[in-house]
């Protein structure tokens, strides 16, 4: 894909708005207005999140002491290095990189890129690592800032271009 070309950029987004439920829709703006007011989760919101990015991951998100949820995204969000940001997330059940990114994602949206193998792919970055490290993460997310830079497109549509672009081209 080519990852400057805002007009095809816009087109894929487009698209994926097109193809995304309402309740997914609804849950990200929620849950987007709850982080940016509040700036923790309480387990039935990481529950939501949980569901919006992977509902194989939700049986695990529900294994979370609810006290937890709340100390450790708090801590999170009030972070003030990227590292102790996404670590501490990480410390929750059900939490990956991705999962983590998401939360990051709908409390920071104009910082913060979603992590998904889709997008890797349509960056020609190929498959994901076997395992992830903070240092990918920050590559990651930088990389995204800047073709969002570029291109003079918020976060969250390169985000969306680049999942769909994938969606409809990744075999």
């Amino acid at each position: 894909m080519d990852i400057n070309n805002k007009a095809l950029l816009i087109e894929y987004a487009e698209k994926y708005d097109k193809k995304a439920s309402v309740k997914d829709k609804m849950i990200e703006a929620e849950l987007k207005k709850i982080l940016f007011n509040r700036r923790y989760l309480n387990i039935d919101e990481l529950i939501k999140i949980g569901h919006w990015k992977a509902p194989r991951i939700v049986r695990h998100c529900k294994n979370n002491d609810p006290e937890a949820v709340i100390e450790i995204t708090k801590f999170s969000l009030s972070a003030k290095t990227e590292q102790a940001r996404i670590s501490s997330l990480l410390g929750l059940n059900g939490v990956s990189w991705p999962m983590a990114s998401v939360i990051l994602h709908f409390a920071f949206p104009e910082q913060y890129p979603v992590l998904d193998f889709r997008v890797l792919w349509s960056i020609g970055w190929g498959k994901p690592p076997a395992s992830y490290t903070f240092q990918y993460w920050k590559k990651y997310f930088i990389y995204i800032r800047e073709i969002s830079k570029n291109v003079g497109l918020d976060i969250r549509t390169v985000d969306k271009a680049l999942w769909q672009y994938s969606k409809e081209n990744q075999d």
